[in-house]
């Protein structure tokens, strides 16, 4: 076929230009010309998975490098959505940043709206009154469910389990509808505030939210008895995307991908924050060190915080949901329809920002994914001189490069499931 092909080169050289073949040709038409076309099987292919992809949960683009089916080497990108809220920050006020952080993690964004909040009065140097914690723990955990179900359900349909997606999606629609009784929005909460949060929890809310957790451990299991020793879902989970413990540390990861490798670390428990000190949980560890293994972790999550929700539920306190500190606190609005002192506060904290004194703190929560943590350096005004965003989701997507070489092509969704990545989160 080659020679064919030289051969009628040749021929259209001599007829367009009319002149004898010279030396070069003479000489390659002599030689083996097989050389001049490679064999597809017998080398490495490099293969773009993303961004564009149903199963990298966002845009996240993996540089695969394989030899036939097997994964030579990996390479995460991360980085196309290119929103720098980091720098954003810088140019609003500590109040104004707070929606920002629902479009992180924006699968668990009441949870990332307390780590913000936390943060911002750790540099303030404020206490919050017991009712406004007690609601903070609720709607972490409730947070939790919500982006443990959808992990989950998202890991099983990325396998081939449709049904449990479903599933885990019907149960965050009655969690959606639970947040938007309690704030008033169901993706995008915004709920916390700089000493408290929005609005108190009406007692016939917590009523559905107890109704909702009592029904909830019926689902769970019917969604665990449709695949966790199902052949095909343990086949394509056990085993694949290993990462030992020693690993898993060296490479910084956090929450259910560190958990699931042995190490028992948790932020509620090792650094308790909010109310996490006074309830009874267990801190979830698996030893297999694969996706299987984080996919039980997050399952067996789910369990530990419907027994906190009952804890919380049960005992309630009363009070206030806010703190009453104009200096660094927006004043309630009958307050500020009623004082001069609030309605010049209120001015001031509106247009010039809540300012903490001049210095730097790191404040960091246990998330769904890992730990969050936010580094506050204050200049004494009332934006951020810096804000950093220690984001799990990032961190994490650190280790993908180490599971996935010496693996299949297939295996990679499997990998990215485990990890389970928000890239909002990763791409801050």
């Amino acid at each position: 076929m080659s020679d064919i092909i030289l051969g009628s080169g040749m021929a259209n050289l001599e007829r367009v230009h009319g002149v004898r073949q010279n030396k070069i040709y003479k000489e390659l038409l002599d030689k083996d010309t097989s050389v001049l076309f490679e064999d597809p099987l017998e080398n490495d292919m490099v293969l773009n998975m993303g961004p564009q992809h149903p199963a990298t949960h966002g845009v996240l683009r993996v540089l695969l490098r394989l030899d036939g089916e097997t994964v030579v080497r990996c390479v995460p990108e991360l980085g196309y959505l290119h929103r720098g809220y980091e720098k954003l920050a810088e140019n609003t006020t500590y109040h104004e940043f707070i929606p920002h952080t629902d479009r992180l993690d924006y699968l668990a964004p009441m949870s990332n709206n307390v780590g913000i909040a936390m943060a911002i009065e750790t540099a303030l140097g404020i206490e919050l009154p017991p009712r406004a914690i007690w609601i903070r723990t609720l709607v972490s955990e409730l947070a939790r469910l919500s982006s443990h179900m959808l992990a989950a359900g998202a890991t099983c349909m990325d396998v081939g389990a449709l049904t449990v997606f479903l599933w885990t999606f019907a149960e965050r629609e009655k969690l959606y509808d639970l947040f938007e009784l309690i704030c008033g929005a169901r993706f995008t909460t915004s709920y916390t505030r700089i000493g408290g949060v929005a609005n108190d929890i009406p007692d016939w809310v917590l009523k559905k939210i107890r109704e909702w957790a009592n029904q909830f451990l019926d689902q769970l299991r019917a969604m665990e008895g449709l695949v966790n020793r199902n052949r095909i879902f343990v086949d394509r989970m056990a085993g694949v995307g290993y990462c030992p413990a020693d690993k898993a540390i060296s490479l910084g990861l956090t929450g259910p991908v560190l958990r699931a490798s042995g190490v028992n670390r948790d932020l509620r428990r090792d650094m308790p924050y909010l109310m996490y000190d006074k309830l009874d949980f267990d801190v979830i560890t698996e030893n297999d060190s694969d996706c299987y293994a984080r996919y039980m972790v997050r399952m067996r999550e789910c369990r530990e915080s419907i027994k906190m929700l009952h804890q919380l539920l049960d005992n309630p306190p009363k009070g206030e949901i806010k703190l009453n500190d104009p200096q660094y606190v927006v004043p309630n609005k009958a307050e500020v329809y009623t004082k001069m002192e609030e309605l010049i506060n209120d001015f001031i904290l509106i247009n010039f920002g809540t300012m903490p004194p001049v210095g730097e703190t790191y404040t960091a929560i246990e998330s769904p994914k890992g730990e969050l943590g936010f580094f506050i350096v204050s200049d004494g005004t009332g934006h951020p001189w810096k804000l950093k965003i220690r984001s799990p989701s990032s961190s994490n997507l650190q280790a993908m490069s180490f599971m996935a070489e010496g693996s299949m092509v297939s295996d990679i969704v499997a990998i990215i499931g485990g990890i389970d990545p928000v890239m909002g989160e990763a791409d801050k």
